[in-house]
């Protein structure tokens, strides 16, 4: 699964939620977000346009180690460039693993109005470089396998919508 979305989105809420409910149902899950990727395997990668390619494409690949492992990995990154996305798919898809793409859709105001760390605030005073949505472009999935109006749903629902959407496709009996 493959959570992009603005900063305060809700992805890694989300994410971990859907992680704690798969993991109820006897599945094993990984959530990969940006705190515990930044901090160690991509520590070495900034937020220009070359350096968030390589994360999202090292971060494919990590995910891909562990769904031939047999494990619902759960990722969690704005990973703006809908081209990197879907090299991230390409990848999965070429190994013939499912790769589900849900966008957390939350409008930019909404996510300002969020922003637990403050970074939308930083960023608008220049503060930060390069941040998604201020000086930085997100671009929304055109295709996406679920789109999560986070704004306008509860955590409940969100989590409902994952875990039908994986039961749909036959994701669930299979882990």
């Amino acid at each position: 699964l493959w959570f992009t979305g603005l900063s305060a989105s809700g992805k890694s809420t989300l994410a971990n939620a859907v992680a704690g409910a798969l993991h109820e149902a006897g599945c094993r899950t990984f959530v990969l977000d940006g705190d515990n990727i930044r901090h160690g395997l991509n520590k070495d990668l900034g937020f220009s346009p070359a350096d968030r390619e390589e994360n999202i494409r090292r971060i494919g690949e990590v995910a891909k180690l562990f769904v031939d492992c047999g494990v619902i990995v759960l990722t969690s990154f704005i990973s703006p460039y809908r081209s990197d996305r879907d090299i991230a798919r390409q990848l999965h898809e070429a190994a013939g693993m499912p790769f589900i793409e849900v966008h957390v859709d939350c409008a930019l105001a909404e996510a300002e109005k969020r922003d637990p760390k403050g970074l939308y605030k930083k960023a608008r005073a220049g503060e930060i470089k390069n941040f998604t949505g201020i000086s930085d472009p997100y671009e929304a999935p055109l295709a996406a396998e679920l789109v999560l109006n986070t704004h306008a749903m509860t955590l409940a629902q969100e989590v409902d919508a994952v875990l039908a959407l994986l039961d749909t496709r036959g994701l669930l009996s299979a882990n």
